[in-house]
């Protein structure tokens, strides 16, 4: 029997041995369904236009697990205990995902929790070639509603927040000091201005300015939005948005 440890798995237990042993059908079905379960993540990741699909999700995933597999064949059949494939497998794809973190003009970071999603599913590729079907089963179910369900939360906390960024283009930097002025009228405390280099030679003057609310004007806005309009609406701003 080829098996490296004895573990007490539900779902292995009602398959049969032969789903906890090392064999052509046990590996048929542990890459199947770790394949299906990064499809039904990337099929998230793609709903959203991100940058890494479908077909990136499942590359990781079906990656992990056979680095996984080969490794216990390794171990079993030539006594190397060293996890060296699947070590090479985890490197490759956090450089990978590292490389998928794009920072934009407007200080923006995209594409973290995408990096975070591909580490995340390398793992659970790991956790199904390893043999262990319910613990993979519950890591995707959290990590499914972690990426679906959790940014309208998230978007709730922060709109509760009183603390925000906004990148904001004036027509001139002259008027950087009349909006200093209004942001006070506006309930608003600046903690910090920074020029943005990007936009240098553009004609515009553009900045990244950190705020905050005053608790006693907090009643004023029910959301970002909403402050995020009303210093649009200022004649000498040309342009202003949240920074996630």
């Amino acid at each position: 029997m080829n098996t490296l440890i004895s573990i007490s798995d539900p779902i292995a237990q009602a398959l049969g041995p032969w789903a906890g042993e090392l064999n052509l059908w046990s590996a048929l079905l542990r890459i199947a369904l770790v394949v299906f379960l990064a499809a039904t993540i990337g099929c998230e990741r793609s709903s959203k236009r991100h940058s890494a699909g479908l077909r990136t999700f499942i590359l990781v995933a079906f990656s992990a697990a056979v680095a996984m597999l080969l490794d216990q064949y390794l171990y079993l059949f030539t006594g190397c205990k060293a996890p060296v494939l699947s070590a090479a497998t985890l490197l490759a794809i956090t450089s990978i995902s590292a490389n998928s973190i794009l920072y934009s003009s407007r200080s923006q970071i995209k594409g973290l929790t995408t990096s975070a999603g591909l580490v995340s599913c390398c793992i659970l590729g790991f956790t199904m070639g390893a043999g262990l079907y319910t613990l993979t089963l519950i890591v995707h179910v959290f990590l499914l509603c972690i990426l679906a369900g959790f940014p309208s939360f998230e978007t709730y906390l922060k709109d509760r927040s009183n603390h925000f960024e906004i990148h904001m283009e004036l027509k001139n930097s002259s008027y950087l000091r009349d909006f200093v002025t209004v942001s006070r009228r506006l309930g608003l405390r600046i903690d910090d201005i920074e020029a943005n280099q990007a936009y240098a030679g553009s004609g515009l003057s553009v900045y990244s300015v950190s705020l905050t609310v005053r608790q006693k004007d907090r009643t004023k806005y029910s959301s970002h939005k909403e402050m995020i309009e009303a210093i649009n609406t200022l004649d000498f701003v040309y342009y202003a948005e949240e920074i996630d």
